[in-house]
């Protein structure tokens, strides 16, 4: 069993469509999104869209919570974020917001090598981001908490891979707005066979420019435009 994980995808249409290609080229029995199809992106309808076609297993984010939930906003933030936040409450349309909101703050999996759990932050919350430099006792008690083999989180747009004791701890990194100074969109595949899981991290290519030229032509924060072209923050 092979299973695509995929996050942060951040309402970059250019950057999924190409990671729609490799994985066609790339065979996977399931793919998952874990969180965050909107934010920081100038496409994040067409992005909503593209995944609701697919049928992906999709998880809460936390830029999908602050935008679909009056609860996930915060009173005084003025960051970057936070202005592309409020232009894409404005941009989507109801059908999207709805889908938004329907989605769970994550899932379960049942492969050969045992349970896959994935989450955007912590198993319940996807704004409280889990720590996977923690020690490893924290990181023990979550996996004996969640009786998982496999635990996949996102939000720091770096891919990461750690093994503590017999779990394996994955942060795919992100499709929209990659941020290991490396330009592309990250993909963790996932092989859920033998006697533990493989993790395999790909950095997919794809047209920085155009989307760089959408962020532009949309007015949104130059910066983001920058990153996407770079992978890092400035």
């Amino acid at each position: 069993m092979r299973v695509a994980f995929i996050s942060d995808l951040h309402g970059n249409i250019h950057a999924l469509t190409a990671v729609k290609r490799f994985l066609s080229e790339n065979i996977v029995n399931q793919v998952v999104v874990v969180g965050d199809l909107v934010g920081y992106g100038a496409s994040p309808g067409p992005v909503i869209d593209f995944v609701r076609r697919e049928g992906w297993l999709v998880g809460l984010g936390s830029s999908d919570l602050r935008v679909a939930m009056e609860f996930g906003e915060r009173e005084g933030r003025k960051g970057i974020a936070d202005q592309v936040l409020q232009w894409t409450k404005k941009t989507l349309a109801t059908e999207q917001l709805e889908y938004l909101r329907r989605l769970p703050p994550g899932g379960r999996l049942m492969t050969p090598v045992g349970k896959v759990r994935y989450f955007h932050g912590s198993p319940h919350d996807p704004e409280q981001r889990l720590d996977l430099m923690a020690n490893e006792r924290e990181l023990e008690e979550l996996a004996e908490q969640l009786s998982a083999r496999v635990i996949v989180v996102g939000g720091t747009h770096v891919p990461f891979i750690r093994m503590v004791g017999d779990t394996t701890f994955v942060d795919p990194g992100s499709v929209g707005l990659s941020l290991n100074h490396e330009p592309g969109a990250d993909v963790a595949i996932v092989d859920c066979i033998g006697r533990k899981p493989k993790v395999m991290l790909h950095k997919v290519p794809y047209d920085y420019s155009s989307s760089a030229f959408d962020i532009m032509a949309w007015n949104l924060p130059a910066v983001i435009a920058d990153v996407i072209r770079t992978g890092r923050m400035t």
